[in-house]
């Protein structure tokens, strides 16, 4: 490590689950190569994660979340902050084709009620995390993209915190790049921080409760 300041990493597992698509389809990092790269230069103080979840939770969701609170060499040492996902009514949705709300039906008979999930406490826990910490750490190391978070962001960079952004080039506010005083761009080196299916010791699950990819199981 070169750098001795102290840095403050919060990440939105949402986020970050759907950007790495972007790399390419069955692309997905591993989050002690992640954290090992940045702490070649980038010490980190603290590290939270903060994710929706089913309730009750999935097996692999449990797995996946012990392991990414284990401390190295087995795991990336990551406080885990987890928020229930919320049901809410999905009978319309917005058409951008024809700028008009249509209504959703189930195919079956028999007047079903449609309902999505949707993540809720995310944005509002990392900007809690970084206000409540803001005496411990001189920068706060970010992986988010929700430009909700921007009030937060610029109180801290008032309060002369230094503010990095370490994000998938697809689906960041531009308000938020706006405001950073770097940004790492996962995507430069996406290559390096590969999760090796074969030898991880990372399990596999999704965020937001989405199982794996078929073509992958949780490892114990």
């Amino acid at each position: 490590m070169t750098d001795d300041s102290r840095r403050l990493w919060l990440i939105d597992a949402g986020y970050l689950f759907n950007a790495q698509r972007t790399i390419g389809q069955g692309y997905h990092f591993d989050y002690l190569k992640l954290r090992k790269m940045i702490e070649e230069t980038k010490s980190i103080w603290r590290a939270y994660y903060l994710n929706s979840t089913p309730n009750p939770p999935q097996d692999a969701q449990d797995q996946f979340h012990s392991w990414l609170r284990c401390g190295p060499p087995r795991g990336p040492k990551i406080i885990t902050q987890l928020h229930e996902l919320k049901r809410i009514r999905a009978d319309y949705a917005y058409c951008e084709d024809c700028s008009k709300k249509v209504k959703l039906r189930c195919p079956e008979e028999g007047g079903h009620h449609i309902t999505n999930q949707q993540q809720k406490g995310v944005d509002v826990g990392i900007a809690t995390l970084a206000l409540i910490h803001r005496e411990k750490y001189d920068s706060l190391l970010l992986s988010s993209g929700d430009g909700d978070l921007l009030d937060a962001v610029e109180f801290l960079s008032e309060l002369g915190k230094r503010i990095e952004l370490l994000v998938f080039r697809n689906g960041v506010s531009t308000d938020l790049q706006s405001r950073a005083d770097e940004i790492l761009w996962i995507d430069e080196f996406a290559e390096d921080i590969r999760r090796d299916e074969k030898t991880t010791a990372q399990p596999a699950a999704g965020a937001y409760g989405e199982p794996a990819d078929e073509s992958t199981e949780a490892q114990p």
